[in-house]
């Protein structure tokens, strides 16, 4: 007999396992099939080790500096990549626990296996009832009937038809983080967020990198002018950056790597890193047993992430929608909300937060100068970290802050960070937005100092050339 329950949600990454701890929270019967381990993509494959690895590069990189901050006498120190992967896998089973932890508590379901969702049956007159095949082979199949479902399945890496990944030369983020030894060199094909956070780490670790970029400029999301200084930032630490070329192939030769790129001479590594985006995973989850529609881009949704079969939804890495682990875990949220038929403030995604985790890091919020509205009058604040006295102690004192408000209604449109611990500060640029403050509250509000805040605090000032230390 088929079981029974309020919620399925298929996936346990990081929308998959919110929606189901809300959902618990409000009184729903959850349950939650994942095929791998709780925490998704975020937590294994992606945010949390990538971060790890960026950090002890970080810690690297200090250590190299530490001359210029009067230590003296820093000898014979070097990457043990064994200890640093230990590491990383560490911070990942602590929070894996957790995760675990939460779920129990919220006594939630968790079903180890895969779910393919059926068409109507003898099981219910709609789609929706999902298949469950479990990772033991022992166990017998499942039928679960949920009131609703939610699909949280995530996204796998890209690649290209010229590129096949073997995970041991040619490697995608996956198989980078399992590696066990630093090549010598690599050259990452992609230069938007993955590839250029994986460029600047393994730069600090002492590989040699290059980034080959088949736009005219890196992390296209983001401020022009952000991406021109990331750039003169990554060569200036000796980061090689092809942009406006095309990878055409790459073959394996004598355990090393050949890349040929358009009109420009072939490139010799230890490894390549396929970095070009992800794909969301709507394949073999049943969707065409139902009339939910989806195609290369993800599985359709309204401003609610509910399906053209209302009583199925569809949130984070799965959905056309930013591929972000804090906009999976808010769409989670939402969906949960309408489906008790909750007042729901949906997500306008221009004020969603970014963030890249390279050095120097880069954070922005809301419009950058290169996609306001038409018709917008903007001016646009702005104020370098040199001339931030926490900066300059920090040892940071590369990069700027944009702030970018509308001339008419003075309302904050954007922010863009680009320098040391942007990622931290952005936070205050988007709880602004939220709350709709104006440029100049955020700018008279008194910032304690000396502190990094202080630069938003000036580049704000700086949109009615009030900035007092420009």
């Amino acid at each position: 007999m088929a079981e029974q329950t309020d919620l399925l949600i298929l996936g346990g990454g990081t929308g998959g396992y919110v929606a189901a701890i809300r959902a618990a929270q409000k009184g729903l019967d959850v349950t939650i099939v994942e095929k791998h381990k709780l925490g998704g993509t975020c937590l294994h494959k992606g945010c949390i080790p990538t971060k790890a690895l960026l950090r002890s590069a970080e810690v690297f990189d200090t250590i190299k500096e530490a001359q210029e901050f009067g230590i003296e006498n820093v000898k014979d120190f070097s990457v043990d990549f064994k200890k640093v992967q230990e590491r990383k896998q560490g911070i990942i089973n602590q929070l894996h626990q957790g995760v675990e932890g939460l779920v129990k508590k919220n006594k939630i379901r968790v079903l180890e296996g895969e779910g393919a969702i059926l068409g109507p049956s003898i099981f219910s007159p709609v789609s929706g009832a999902v298949a469950v095949t479990f990772n033991d082979k022992s166990k017998e199949e499942e039928i679960i009937v949920p009131k609703n479902v939610i699909i949280a399945t995530g996204s796998s890496p890209k690649t290209l038809p010229n590129l096949p990944l073997d995970e041991e030369f040619i490697l995608s983020s996956d198989g980078m983080l399992e590696i066990q030894d630093l090549p010598k060199s690599i050259a990452i094909v992609g230069g938007g967020v993955i590839g250029v956070e994986w460029a600047s780490l393994l730069n600090s670790l002492g590989v040699e990198v290059t980034i080959i970029e088949f736009l005219d400029r890196l992390l296209i999301n983001e401020s022009p002018t952000i991406s021109k200084e990331l750039k003169k930032s990554l060569e200036k630490r000796g980061i090689n950056v092809l942009l406006s070329s095309k990878v055409s192939k790459a073959e394996i030769k004598d355990q090393e790597v050949v890349v040929d790129i358009e009109g420009k001479d072939s490139l010799t590594v230890d490894k390549v890193m396929v970095a070009i985006g992800r794909k969301p995973n709507v394949n073999g989850i049943g969707l065409q047993n139902t009339s939910v529609k989806f195609d290369d881009k993800g599985i359709q949704v309204n401003e609610f992430y509910q399906t053209t079969e209302d009583h199925i939804y569809a949130v984070g890495d799965c959905i056309d929608t930013l591929q972000l682990a804090h906009v999976a875990m808010k769409e989670g949220e939402i969906a949960v909300s309408h489906l008790l038929e909750e007042d729901v403030e949906t997500i306008n995604y221009i004020n969603v937060p970014r963030c890249v985790y390279t050095n120097p890091e880069i954070a922005s919020v809301g419009y950058s100068k290169d996609n306001l509205p038409e018709g917008v009058k903007a001016k646009v604040g702005n104020f370098n970290f040199a001339g931030n006295g926490k900066a300059l102690v920090y040892g940071g004192e590369g990069g700027f802050v944009e702030v970018i408000r509308d001339e008419e209604t003075d309302d904050l449109l954007g922010v863009s960070i680009i320098g040391p611990h942007a990622t931290d500060l952005i936070s205050e640029a988007s709880t602004s937005i939220y709350l709709d403050a104006t440029p100049l509250e955020l700018g008279e509000a008194i910032h304690p100092h000396p502190t990094l805040s202080e630069a938003i605090q000036e580049a704000a000032l700086d949109t009615y050339k009030k900035a007092i230390h420009k």
